[in-house]
């Protein structure tokens, strides 16, 4: 591991106090937690977890940048799909779980605006509270006159919508179950706490079909280690159980199943970003660093088909944008010579070549039962 940035003293302190909220959970579990639960904890422990605290996350001074936060050409090109679903009169609002900084919301309804499709409503699930602010102060900033569409919410709506759900970088960062394949069948990992009041992994044996299931299909060997999301057949079931008409768009990084257990991708995907650095190590920096780990997208389409819903689109980012006219947008800038233009042809480059976004970005769109157009995104 390349040597990370240390913590300011304000930020140690502010770790501090997750560590010992989980170091107490930990206790009252009897000495050792689930990794699905400390990272559940480490993420969204409310007022201290990573994305429910105040640290600055996004952009340059963040930890990572997302293709929102990276180029306008992403929500411009994104708002085109949008487009396509919501000419249907039927279709009038975009859902987006946990919107970030607000910048793709801002963008899209900037450039639906453009197109002449704005949505009735935008809602916004968001469940931190300096996000939130963070989003308002953004919109607020780049399309004033249109923040009185926002709206944000705790939870699911509890009117069914018709519209777009869009969710960017969300299924990444839901907590996993971390598992390793042996001889003797399955074990998982805990976390537990030393001497010194330093996580420590613990392993502990674990039966589980679904995981037992995926090693003898794709004859994992002894010492295998890798990552299930427990909670994607949940949460696309509330997303089939919130969208009357219309499609959910998916985006992250990840992999049909047979690649994401591939048996040389023996140590799984976890992953962590602090300061833009990147490193495998979840039990350090609690609250101040992002935990990912890629998706497997077979089994988002299994929960979908499953929940009612049909996979109306699955590609690359680069593809994607490709298709639904990011070329189109950068062929109308008039000013070929201009720092705009060529600003925007550095970012371009970034969200569509395979050795930067274009290939470890999908995007799956799932559509509800009446909806039988061919997307624009997926041609």
């Amino acid at each position: 591991m390349s040597q990370l940035p240390q913590p300011t003293a304000s930020e140690q302190a502010y770790s501090q106090q997750l560590k010992q909220v989980i170091i107490q959970k930990i206790q009252q579990a009897g000495g050792a937690i689930p990794f699905s639960e400390f990272m559940q904890l480490a993420l969204y422990e409310p007022q201290l977890g990573y994305y429910t605290g105040n640290k600055h996350k996004f952009g340059a001074k963040g930890d990572f940048i997302t293709a929102p936060e990276l180029s306008p050409l992403f929500a411009q090109t994104l708002a085109r799909q949008c487009q396509q679903i919501l000419q249907n009169e039927k279709h009038d609002t975009i859902l987006e779980f946990g919107a970030g900084s607000g910048i793709l919301a801002a963008g899209l309804l900037k450039s639906l605006e453009q197109l002449g499709c704005l949505p009735q409503q935008y809602l916004i699930l968001e469940l931190s509270a300096d996000l939130k602010q963070l989003q308002q102060e953004t919109i607020e900033k780049h399309v004033p006159h249109l923040l009185d569409r926002v709206q944000w919410l705790y939870a699911l709506p509890e009117q069914k919508i018709n519209g777009v759900v869009v969710a960017n970088e969300v299924l990444d960062a839901m907590p996993v179950t971390k598992f390793q394949a042996t001889e003797q069948g399955i074990n998982e990992y805990y976390v537990a706490v030393d001497e010194n009041e330093q996580f420590i992994w613990q392993m502990q044996t674990y039966e589980n079909q679904e995981i037992a299931s995926l090693i003898e299909k794709y004859q994992l060997p002894a010492d295998y280690e890798s990552e299930m999301n427990p909670q994607v057949k949940g949460w696309i079931q509330a997303i089939a159980d919130t969208l009357e008409s219309g499609i959910a768009l998916l985006i992250d990084y990840g992999f049909l199943q047979d690649t994401f257990y591939h048996p040389q991708r023996s140590m799984g995907t976890l992953m962590c970003h602090y300061k833009h650095y990147a490193h495998p190590d979840p039990l350090i920096y609690v609250g101040l660093q992002d935990i990912t780990a890629h998706v497997d997208f077979t089994a988002v389409g299994e929960a979908a088909i499953e929940s009612g819903l049909q996979v109306a689109g699955y590609s690359n980012q680069g593809n994607f944008l490709m298709q639904a006219g990011l070329l189109q947008i950068m062929e109308s800038i008039e000013d070929k010579e201009s720092k705009e233009y060529f600003n925007f042809s550095q970012q371009a480059k970034i969200l569509l070549m395979p050795q930067e976004m274009g290939e470890t970005f999908k995007v799956m769109a799932l559509a509800t039962a009446d909806f039988d157009d061919r997307l624009l995104g997926f041609v």
